[in-house]
């Protein structure tokens, strides 16, 4: 059973992992690497199916942000206290493994639906390395970021049912 402290302090510890994250991917670029705005991509995959500009960025960005809070809640709820490790490897296991999702599932349909596909792993862009690396070092920000909010908010798994 998951209280309201530890649903609200997960909610801001993922929160927080989401803004490191976009930060993260915006200032990759100064190493060289593309910079994945995610809302951005969000925004054209649903303009893209309705065939005008019916969502703006607001929204999409509000879509962002709560995507990073329901996979916080998730990991909270279900990963928390099966995944071993201190905080930082669990942060960058939970980084892999949403990185290796994103490629495999979030990135090719949300590509498709805007209208082009990124293919798996990214293979059907410019540079499918270095956007995959851009990936990786994104969620390992969240993961790591997530971890060390969860730590220090005092967030350790599902509250014991009395």
């Amino acid at each position: 059973m998951m209280s309201s402290k530890t649903f609200l302090r997960t909610v801001i510890c993922g929160f927080i992992a989401t803004f490191i994250m976009a930060m993260v991917s915006f200032l990759q670029a100064g190493i060289g690497l593309p910079t994945i705005d995610i809302a951005y991509l969000i925004d054209q995959s649903l303009n893209h199916v309705h065939g005008a500009e019916v969502y703006s960025i607001s929204w999409a960005n509000t879509a962002y942000i709560i995507g990073g809070i329901l996979m916080a809640l998730f990991w909270v709820a279900f990963l928390q206290d099966r995944i071993p490790g201190n905080w930082f490897i669990q942060g960058v296991i939970f980084g892999i493994v949403i990185s290796i999702f994103s490629g495999a599932v979030v990135g090719p349909l949300v590509s498709s639906a805007a209208g082009d596909s990124f293919g798996l792993f990214y293979m059907n862009t410019w540079f499918p390395g270095k956007i995959l690396l851009a990936g990786i070092i994104m969620h390992l920000s969240y993961g790591i970021s997530l971890m060390l909010s969860l730590k220090v908010a005092g967030v350790n798994g599902l509250d014991p049912v009395s």
